[in-house]
């Protein structure tokens, strides 16, 4: 299952009490203090780890407790400290915090990590309350408790190409085509309800990874079906692919679609529309293909590409474009 956002409670480990003890030793008169001090508490960490690819690990499990510290001993031994608590999440992972609402963490690589409740300090013993005046105190320091925070984790995908078109427009077929992605597929619109992954290799030089966007539909910018949702992952991808279909199973005007997808993702930000787009009309087995692709040439002013995962007609090409703009985007970089 494909979880993109999660709300969790995060406690971090209380600290241990300090202890108060005294020397009691054969032949030494007088023993004076020797408590040791608490372990601090455990802390509650959130790590970004490349082989999570999703947050479904999370999902039930509301509540993320760390280990408290141990209390000290007698004969200065300090408390063991508690074991803090990882949160393993996939790269692109926002960390939130739920109740103020700002970012405590952009975790866009694996390894990135942040502490989101931070474990208490254990308490110092009584040997710490040891004076020339004061020479046997009994006092000693309570361990510090740990922080409690509310935070969201918010997956936003991060791939070097991303998919995006109309339902059915054959996001998923070309997905499958193209890398081992198994996504489901099928006649019906919004059979893809999650975004897919999937690492296309070409050669031993080159690869990148290629995200299906579930199909867009108008009013997605506002939230309409599931809008925020697939849109917020087009917003981490380096190249869009924009398919187009050339006969759409809802009889709507191929051209209108395209206009409408990127109104919707211009509305939702228009940074989006500076992103390099390669703009394919997918099915080109079908009569219609050829008549779509040069109307949307001729309103465009550049070439559109035709492709069919079905036949692998010019699949290796629009690899090859891919390759070229992702190569583009490193120099300028």
């Amino acid at each position: 299952m494909f979880v993109d956002r999660v709300d969790i409670y995060c406690k971090a480990g209380d600290g241990g009490d300090g202890s108060a003890s005294f020397r009691r030793e054969a032949h030494v008169p007088r023993g004076g203090p020797n408590g040791g001090d608490g372990g601090k508490g455990g802390d509650v960490v959130v790590l970004a780890d490349v082989n999570v690819n999703s947050l479904a690990n999370i999902i039930g499990h509301k509540h993320w407790n760390a280990d408290p510290g141990g209390r000290g001993a007698s004969n200065l031994k300090s408390g063991r400290s508690g074991q803090d608590l990882l949160i393993m999440v996939p790269p692109g992972t926002l960390v939130l915090d739920s109740k103020r609402g700002h970012l405590l963490r952009d975790m866009k690589k694996s390894g990135d990590r942040v502490v989101v409740a931070k474990g208490g300090n254990g308490g110092r013993g009584n040997r710490h309350f040891a004076t020339p005046t004061h020479q046997a105190p009994r006092e000693f320091e309570k361990g510090g408790l740990g922080e409690l925070r509310d935070i969201s984790l918010e997956l936003k995908l991060i791939a070097d190409v991303g998919l995006v078109g109309k339902p059915n427009a054959g996001k998923s077929t070309l997905l499958s085509r193209l890398s081992k992605a198994h996504p489901e597929i099928a006649d019906y619109p919004f059979t893809t309800k999650y975004p897919n992954l999937g690492l296309v290799r070409v050669g031993f030089d080159h690869q990148f990874v290629m995200a299906d966007i579930p199909g867009l539909i108008e009013g997605a910018h506002a939230g309409v079906g599931l809008g925020h949702e697939f849109l917020r992952h087009v917003e981490r991808t380096r190249v869009l692919v924009h398919l187009v279909e050339p006969s759409p199973m809802d009889q709507t005007d191929p051209i209108q679609n395209y206009r409408q997808i990127r109104e919707e993702m211009r509305l939702y930000d228009p940074t989006l529309m500076e992103r390099p787009e390669i703009l394919v009309v997918t099915k080109s087995e079908l009569p219609d293909a050829e008549p779509i692709a040069e109307l949307l040439e001729e309103e465009l002013g550049h070439p559109v590409m035709q492709i069919s995962s079905a036949t692998g007609n010019n699949l290796e090409k629009l690899v090859r474009m891919i390759i070229n703009e992702l190569q583009d985007l490193e120099v300028e970089a």
